[in-house]
């Protein structure tokens, strides 16, 4: 299979895009999409038959659920059931973060197939703000299952470029929309009466999420209730080391790359320096963990960043590429 590149930048490009995309999702086919967080690989969410090929482009595991995206808040209602207590929270969420990056879990209705639910009997639904995909949900007039266009566990792709690299030659079709704005995955609560379980962190932090309700983490190596909650997912294929700053000096700098928040000593063999500010360096992350992986160093060391805001999110990607 041949896989194509096609221009969605300008408001034309959108427009003619979304409208090829949507007739390949008709058909049962799967496309690559721009998100703001990441590239997406895309299909009609209330088709069974088109997630199996998501599943199988991706070699991911039947086990891992699809992020559902829809126009907005109404689809709550057409494809979750929450209680009266928590569709009120989600309703002021949304009022808040829709379109953005917020996923949210809630109890699902039985329109959505097992397939896309992994068989949890939850959905995990959001809207996204990126115009490209905002133009293939309104196109196809109905809501879009996308986890990231990347093989499973491997670096999410942040440019149409990591796609191809990814996924070339498994997929028809590929919407160049530029580079994704906030470079990680979309936040993920699950939204309950009173609060929120924090499953997966992301651009919208903690801090924010706390003024609506009190957040919860959920324990790490619990059961998957969500995307990206595997103990060992987001890696590059040259085995990654976490390097505190209290940490000795690596004995092996000089046949490794690092990937710094702020300038570091030189000796290693390659370096990836990101901005310390947690919110410019967020975009770049899974870049520079691609490039490093792609130099041929023997591991990649990478330097710890606080927790607090957007550092929960890198740390959280950080500490999954390093499992094991």
């Amino acid at each position: 299979m041949r896989t194509r590149r096609l221009a969605a930048q300008s408001a034309r490009e959108v427009a003619l895009a979304a409208g090829e995309a949507a007739s390949l999702l008709r058909s049962g086919d799967v496309v690559a999409v721009p998100t703001e967080t990441v590239y997406g690989l895309a299909c009609d969410a209330l088709n069974a038959e088109a997630a199996t090929k998501v599943f199988a482009a991706k070699e991911r595991p039947a086990f891992d659920p699809l992020i559902v995206h829809v126009a907005d808040v109404s689809w709550v209602g057409k494809l979750a059931q929450p209680g009266a207590t928590a569709a009120r929270l989600a309703q002021k969420l949304a009022a808040e973060f829709w379109p953005g990056p917020l996923t949210m879990i809630f109890p699902a209705q039985d329109v959505v197939s097992d397939m896309v639910r992994a068989g949890l009997p939850t959905v995990a639904l959001r809207c996204s703000a990126h115009p490209v995909m905002a133009a293939l949900v309104s196109a196809l007039a109905g809501p879009v299952a996308a986890p990231s266009a990347n093989r499973f566990g491997r670096i999410s792709p942040v440019t149409a470029e990591d796609v191809v690299e990814e996924l070339g030659g498994r997929i028809p079709l590929v919407l160049d929309g530029g580079p994704c704005r906030h470079g990680l995955e979309s936040t993920i609560v699950a939204v309950e009466d009173g609060r929120l379980v924090l499953l997966r962190p992301g651009p919208v932090t903690v801090e924010e999420l706390e003024k609506f309700a009190p957040v919860e983490r959920a324990a790490r190596g619990g059961p998957v209730a969500a995307p990206g909650m595997l103990e060992s997912h987001y890696a590059p294929r040259t085995p990654l080391r976490l390097w505190s700053d209290d940490a000795a000096w690596p004995e092996d700098a000089s046949t490794s790359g690092v990937l710094a928040f702020g300038p570091v000593d030189a000796g290693f063999a390659a370096a990836e320096i990101l901005p310390s500010d947690p919110t410019e360096a967020a975009p770049l992350l899974f870049g520079a963990l691609r490039r490093l992986d792609a130099c041929g160093v023997a591991r990649i060391y990478a330097r710890t960043t606080p927790e607090s805001g957007l550092g929960m999110a890198i740390m959280d990607r950080l500490r999954r590429a390093a499992h094991g």
